[in-house]
């Protein structure tokens, strides 16, 4: 049994799967960008439940590795290395970039961009999809104002939450876009083998929004 799931964006998104086939048994997605932590344990318990299993159950854990904001992405990851530790079984990293882009219908190159906050993105440019359905990143990823990167990704169709935050800047329309990973495409990439694999250590990008203190500062004038 292969579980796999993606903090790396506003949604928590989790999927049990058959690990050789990547048929998906049980799997939810739930939008909140404050509630990782709150929401990750419970939908994996529902997946076991709806499944009839057990953790014991799993032979492999997927997890997305991001690019994404630091905490959402943090708890994906250190649940799934703590339980892949316990279980003593693998854990497989995937960017999350790869994972919007295989969810991608279209038979054109396509580029994904999410939001990075900041008013930034993190963007990635793909190639058409192979006869299995895995695509090649070109370029990326990468994080950048939308408008410093509108002339990298114009005239491509885009995928992810960046398209609809910044559709005017980025010149496409917002509709339909598919806005965040899922955990079922997660799941069957990784079984199939058309999803690339990485290590699962968060993919940042940039420094965190919250930064150790330098310490006290003196109140002493001179």
């Amino acid at each position: 049994m292969l579980l796999a799931f993606d903090t790396s964006s506003a949604a928590v998104t989790v999927a049990l799967a058959d690990s050789v086939t990547g048929e998906i048994i049980a799997s939810s997605t739930t939008v909140d960008a404050l509630r990782h932590g709150e929401l990750l344990a419970p939908a994996i318990a529902a997946a076991f439940a709806a499944a009839d299993c057990t953790a014991r159950d799993l032979t492999r854990i997927a997890v997305g590795v991001g690019p994404g904001p630091f905490t959402g992405l943090r708890v994906g990851l250190v649940t799934a290395r703590t339980m892949a530790d316990v279980l003593g079984i693998e854990v497989a990293g995937v960017c999350s970039l790869d994972i919007l882009a295989r969810q991608s219908s279209l038979t054109l190159p396509v580029a994904v961009a999410t939001d990075a906050r900041r008013k930034e993105i993190y963007w990635a440019l793909y190639d058409g999809p192979a006869a299995d359905g895995s695509r090649r990143r070109l370029e990326g990823p990468a994080v950048d104002k939308p408008d410093a990167v509108a002339h990298v990704l114009a005239g491509l169709p885009i995928i992810g939450r960046g398209a609809i935050l910044y559709g005017e800047t980025l010149g496409v329309a917002a509709d339909d876009v598919v806005e965040y990973p899922s955990a079922e495409v997660l799941a069957l990439g990784v079984a199939t083998g058309t999803l690339e694999i990485v290590a699962p250590d968060p993919l940042y990008l940039r420094r965190p929004d919250v930064t150790m203190s330098g310490g006290p500062k003196s109140v002493l004038t001179k």
